[in-house]
């Protein structure tokens, strides 16, 4: 693998968009023209309305979806390289997301989703772990307090349950930072506690943590910038307290709001 690091050994960003345009379908721009800088150690959360181009931004990092070239040249680059092995991305950005939800809902066991991480399969099939392995998914399934609910079967199990498996998979190669798209979605008031306190251990521990979501109140305390974003571009970016603000939630959602905080965690009133 290539150095991660410039000349005088100056660390790259973890990932740098510039110029980043998507359009799908009749030439309708869902990522229009966006640039974005996140350093290693972050913990940072998207927030937007439905249709915003979050999920869509979370594609381009998968390389599911590639920007249109324009007048400026887009670029891409993770810690400073634009081209990497995919093993190597692995050990880099740990991506957990519905769509992967809505794949992993079938007949196989929360223990094979967790090791099924080390090998980038749906399922283990012909893959077979080795001890190494075993012991790695066992510690993890432990930190995330799913151990007990490990030979359940993931269509049996509730959403909540499901997506503390799918964050063990995302964390079997140790990523620099786990990527989360709406990872409260679905989910009940005791599974959201769950899920909160399961990410506060995970920045504890040292992962960054890159959310995104459409709901203010997912806003762990531990994440210090917020970027805003509505049609497909981001029009507020800076530290939560500065961001989280009445006027500029009221702008995001187009409805007045209040905003109150409690204990690191914000909460949207009516005005």
């Amino acid at each position: 693998m290539m150095s991660v690091e410039g000349a005088g050994g100056k660390k790259h960003p973890l990932l740098e968009f510039s110029d980043i345009t998507v359009v799908r379908g009749a030439r309708r721009k869902i990522l229009d023209g966006i640039s974005l800088k996140i350093h290693e150690g972050e913990n940072l959360a998207i927030l937007g309305p439905n249709g915003a181009g979050k999920s869509s931004l979370i594609k381009i990092i998968t390389r599911e979806y590639y920007p249109l070239p324009g007048k400026k040249d887009p670029s891409f680059r993770i810690l400073g390289q634009d081209r990497w092995d995919v093993s190597d991305l692995r050990r880099l950005l740990g991506i957990v997301s519905n769509d992967l939800q809505a794949t992993f809902n079938r007949d196989i066991t929360g223990l094979e989703v967790v090791l099924s991480g080390f090998f980038s399969s749906v399922g283990l099939f012909r893959e077979r772990p080795g001890p190494g392995m075993k012991k790695k998914a066992a510690r993890i399934m432990a930190f995330l307090e799913i151990e007990h609910l490990q030979d359940r079967k993931m269509n049996t199990l509730s959403t909540g349950e499901a997506r503390r498996f799918l964050i063990g998979r995302a964390l079997v190669h140790d990523p620099r930072a786990l990527v989360l798209d709406e990872p409260m979605n679905g989910l009940d008031l005791h599974a959201l506690h769950r899920i909160n306190t399961v990410l506060r251990k995970i920045t504890a521990a040292g992962t960054s943590i890159i959310m995104v979501t459409h709901d203010l109140s997912d806003i762990i305390p531990e994440i210090s910038r917020v970027i805003l974003m509505k049609n497909g571009k981001f029009f507020k970016d800076g530290p939560t307290e500065d961001v989280l603000t009445d006027k500029n939630i009221s702008a995001l959602f187009a409805t007045a709001v209040k905003i109150e905080k409690n204990r690191g965690y914000y909460y949207v009133l009516r005005a």
